[in-house]
């Protein structure tokens, strides 16, 4: 199965997919795709929100001409760290619930 990145979608643009979400990767049983995926994407979200806080600054002294370049960027950080940790809160759910299931 393979989730489309958000660009895919019509109608709908974006900064792309998060790296390692939409990509079609092989089984394995280890979880080494999982851990793979979890850290392209956090990896991703530090570079989203280096770039949201230098356009930040550069708002703030005035060096930036459109405020708005801020804001997208600030919101596709947000976005992105919410999306990240609500994969991961979901990935630790479910392990909880099979290491509560009977052997």
């Amino acid at each position: 199965m393979s989730i489309l990145p958000i660009s895919a979608l019509s109608g709908v643009t974006g900064s792309g997919s998060i790296a390692g979400i939409g990509t079609t990767a092989t089984a394995s049983t280890d979880g080494s795709g999982f851990a793979a995926s979890l850290a392209g994407a956090v990896d991703n979200v530090q570079q989203l929100q280096s770039t949201a806080n230098d356009l930040a600054v550069k708002a703030v002294t005035g060096n930036l001409d459109d405020i708005a370049t801020a804001t997208v960027a600030a919101t596709r950080a947000q976005v992105t760290t919410e999306l990240v940790a609500a994969v991961r809160n979901d990935g630790i759910d479910a392990f909880n619930k099979i290491m509560e299931m009977p052997a």
